[in-house]
């Protein structure tokens, strides 16, 4: 292999991607992170935090293993986000019929913060989708939905296999199939 097809992304060649997918599409993601953060900074949420609060809104109450697969954040990560939200007093936790189950509601103040960001995060949006354009961003998506389900499918059968032994239990490979 010649050693400029190894190069990655140097700030003298700004637009030559790493062949990694994964370092290319966590590359992307900083960036557009980045931008939705500026946009959204008067709110003082990050653009991590509004999409937890706006799941949590749309769901009406949402449990941890539901934002863990709606969102595909991992436990670690999305628990580290709650507990600041829960700090900031903008969700609460709620009793559920099952006490094993931590619920959790937006408060008054997150909907007002939720309110307050909406704005904020459609003009990011739309900074993006002006730029992209709705049809590549249709394709992205599409595309980028179908790299998720094969991500998530591959991910959940490889630690069946590891806690198993190599036997996959009827509900995990279900669950792989139907995603």
């Amino acid at each position: 292999m010649e050693r400029r097809d190894a190069r990655l992304t140097t700030r003298q060649d700004p637009g030559r991607l790493s062949p990694c997918v994964c370092n290319t599409l966590r590359m992307a993601s900083r960036a557009v992170t980045q931008l939705y953060d500026d946009d959204l900074r008067p709110s003082g949420l990050r653009v991590t935090q509004y999409s937890i609060l706006a799941m949590i809104a749309r769901m009406g109450e949402a449990n941890l293993r539901q934002l863990e697969d709606t969102l595909a954040i991992d436990q670690t990560t999305l628990t580290r986000s709650l507990n600041l939200l829960e700090r900031d007093r903008v969700i609460k936790r709620v009793p559920h019929s099952d006490g094993r189950i931590k619920a959790l509601r937006l408060t008054s103040k997150g909907r007002r913060a939720l309110e307050t960001a909406r704005p904020l995060w459609a003009r990011a949006q739309d900074k993006v989708l002006r730029e992209l354009g709705t049809t590549a961003w249709a394709d992205a998506q599409r595309r980028l939905a179908h790299l998720l389900r094969i991500a998530v499918k591959k991910r959940k059968l490889s630690r069946g296999r590891r806690r198993g032994n190599g036997v996959l239990s009827p509900r995990l490979i279900h669950n792989a199939r139907s995603r």
